[in-house]
């Protein structure tokens, strides 16, 4: 297993990181059990993970807490933790959001279900336009100095979003995101235009959700073979896709990368997002025990040149604005977090 720094801090993750969505689901999602968790937890752990990713709002606190119970008999001090604080907890006026109220309470909350002391990375789970940043801000720093957790971040935050929280943080000298938890695929790659390069700029890490594009990455599904049931059929929006077409041209190449080197598509899928820049680990979740160990494998692939151009070529977006315009007078002017998004449309 590889590990790398998370975003400009001096914290290791494993370049797989487990997610837990499953733990305590009724099925939509999956449907682990106590025994089954560890089991997962325990696999994880022998091929070298050290970060397992939960949140509050998961199941409605039993993700939180299922991890709680399994994580005994010494797996608590190998692993990192992270979970996240936004989304509602309850019907209350202020059982949702980012105020200083909520946060802190529902930090207190999640070390009791998680029983341990302390959350290694905390991630504020979404936007709240209604919050002023500087309390945000102000109260996660407040629990980095009451060693209730040790580094904040974020997840599904816009580029001015987390701009304007790093500023905050800054002129305050208040504890700075050190990651950010977004969503990144070869189908979804609107992050390369502003967040990753922001990343690059401001040291900020990447760790990504979903990464298989709620299972359609994952090359059982193509044109000729689309799923029948389960959530990819049954209304459930996330990723939204737009353009089916260019969907499954991408799986036609996945699929051809994995038939090349006889692994699974979601492999394939898995190992292009480990070689993007400042990705310091991707989140693999698993409805069974044979999925996780498919997913692990991923670790260990390595795509040559020429998988990697014919992925990159099948699912580049186009350019938008401004950054056409920037393509096309602004090139002989570009730094390090510029050429990160221009260079593969140079010459184009």
């Amino acid at each position: 297993m590889d590990y790398r720094l998370l975003g400009r801090s001096g914290l290791k993750v494993s370049a797989l990181s487990m997610g837990t969505v499953t733990f305590g689901n009724d099925g939509s999602w999956g449907d682990t059990e106590l025994k089954d968790a560890q089991r997962q937890i325990d696999v994880c752990l022998d091929h070298g993970i050290n970060l397992i990713d939960t949140a509050n709002v998961y199941n409605a606190g039993k993700a939180e807490t299922m991890m709680g119970e399994a994580l005994t008999d010494g797996r608590r001090d190998r692993l990192l933790i992270s979970s996240k604080v936004r989304f509602p907890m309850g019907a209350g006026p202020n059982d949702r959001g980012l105020s200083r109220w909520h946060i802190i309470r529902e930090a207190e909350n999640s070390l009791k279900r998680l029983k341990t002391d302390v959350i290694d990375i905390y991630h504020v789970h979404e936007w709240d336009g209604l919050t002023p940043l500087d309390e945000t801000v102000e109260a996660l720093d407040t629990l980095v100095k009451q060693g209730k957790i040790r580094y904040a971040a974020c997840s599904n935050f816009s580029a001015w979003h987390l701009m304007k929280a790093l500023g905050v943080a800054d002129a305050a000298h208040y504890q700075r995101f050190v990651a950010q938890q977004i969503h990144y695929t070869l189908y979804s790659r609107e992050a390369e235009f502003e967040l990753i390069p922001l990343g690059i700029d401001q040291g900020v890490g990447v760790l990504v959700w979903s990464p298989l594009a709620g299972g359609w990455l994952s090359g059982k599904y193509t044109r000729h073979s689309k799923p029948e049931s389960g959530r990819q059929v049954a209304g459930f929006r996330e990723p939204p896709i737009y353009d089916v077409g260019k969907l499954w041209d991408i799986v036609d190449v996945i699929n051809e990368v994995a038939g090349a080197h006889g692994v699974s598509g979601a492999q394939v899928s898995l190992a292009w997002l480990l070689q993007r820049p400042l990705v310091a680990s991707v989140i693999i979740g698993a409805r069974s025990m044979a999925q996780l160990e498919d997913n692990l494998k991923a670790a260990s692939l390595v795509l040559t040149a020429d998988d990697v151009a014919k992925l990159d070529k099948v699912s580049q977006p186009n350019l938008p604005y401004p950054y056409w315009h920037q393509q096309f007078t602004a090139t002989d002017r570009m730094g390090e977090a510029d050429l990160l998004l221009h260079q593969p449309y140079i010459g184009n």
